[in-house]
């Protein structure tokens, strides 16, 4: 099929998926659409609960194997939209829609590029694909639950909107909760060891502290207070304040040399919700980021997550959109990013695959 008919095709597909509502463990009917595309090409395809996956048709034990994957779960749509969320349609070149931009258009041209290389013999890797669930909740059946039904993995690209230029390293995530103790008491009655004014020096502590490694890609490690807890009424001084801990993790530390390190230091108890989040990066010297790299794509280091964070080998973000659109009110991608996006993977590959 022409390439010109793969990418109509694949602008169609994501006009379904965006009228199918699809929030986090809901995807059952997006599936189902994915697996219509697959058995309209004659791609043969497996199923895991909301997971769709497929194989290169000369899929070949002995070679290496490239995975692709983007998922086709949604957040909620946020209370700020004008337009409805599950009505696809283009005005002045954008298609909006709610998973439009993180990550239909990413998912569709990836799905679109695998097609395209479905049939071809002389690939120097096998390609997997995965159309995966569960990724804006970090679900328990999403990637991760597929990693160990797939063949082993050597690289992969993630789709995710970068304006097609080329993530090759990610923020890890860590998300600690932790605790600031004192004396309770009655308000009207001194006290010196109140929970909130002990926590004062607390959080000047987590503004003020940084972690000594920088990463060239990611730069330093992030650490914000997101969260305070404290009290139940006004007469009462509590015996505690709760704050939750955000911790965006470069790829100079693992996420339990992250908790080992705040669990040693922080002037609070402090305890680590999961490690499993952890930063992601691929060498770019790498044919495939050299391939991107010989097409005129800049490289860069992103701070956001995906589900880069669920493999262990090398992998690169990549994908048609713009990260800021994500979770927006009235989420849109440009109909021309997606016919780049899908442009750019066949020649990025080709680069790759030969």
């Amino acid at each position: 099929m022409a390439q010109k008919q793969l990418t109509d095709k694949a602008i169609a597909l994501l006009h379904q998926l965006i009228s199918i509502p699809s929030f986090s463990s809901e995807e059952g009917q997006t599936a189902d659409a994915i697996e219509a595309w697959f058995s309209s090409f004659d791609i043969a395809f497996k199923r895991e609960k909301n997971n769709v996956y497929a194989f290169n048709k000369y899929y070949d034990e002995s070679k290496p194997t490239l995975l692709l994957n983007s998922h086709h779960d949604t957040v909620k749509p946020n209370s700020a939209y004008t337009k409805d969320p599950f009505h696809p349609h283009i005005e002045d070149g954008k298609l909006f829609g709610l998973g439009s931009n993180d990550a239909g258009g990413c998912l569709v041209s990836l799905i679109a590029t695998f097609t395209h290389f479905y049939e071809k013999e002389d690939l120097n890797h096998n390609i997997i694909i995965v159309a995966s669930a569960e990724e804006e909740s970090s679900g328990p059946n999403g990637l991760n639950s597929m990693l160990p039904i797939l063949p082993h993995i050597d690289v992969a690209i993630v789709g995710e909107p970068t304006l097609m230029n080329l993530a090759i390293a990610e923020k890890g995530l860590v998300v600690f909760d932790a605790e600031v103790k004192g004396t309770p008491s009655h308000a009207a009655h001194p006290n010196t060891d109140n929970a909130i004014y002990n926590t004062i020096e607390v959080l000047q502590w987590f503004q003020n502290y940084s972690f000594e490694k920088v990463s060239e890609a990611l730069g330093e490690v992030k650490l914000t207070v997101t969260q305070i807890n404290a009290g139940s009424q006004h007469n009462v001084v509590p015996a505690k304040v709760d704050l939750v801990v955000d911790v965006r993790v470069n790829d100079r530390y693992s996420n339990k040399e992250i908790a080992d390190i705040l669990s040693k230091e922080a002037p609070c108890a402090i305890k680590a919700r999961s490690l499993r989040l952890n930063s992601s990066s691929i060498d770019k010297n790498h044919p495939l980021v050299q391939s991107g790299i010989k097409l005129g794509r800049s490289t860069y280091g992103s701070p956001t997550l995906s589900d880069q964070a669920a493999l262990s080998c090398q992998s690169l973000k990549l994908g048609p959109g713009d990260s800021t659109r994500s979770h927006s009110a009235d989420e849109f991608i440009y109909v021309d990013e997606i016919e780049e996006g899908i442009d750019l993977y066949i020649k990025i590959l080709e680069g790759f695959l030969h």
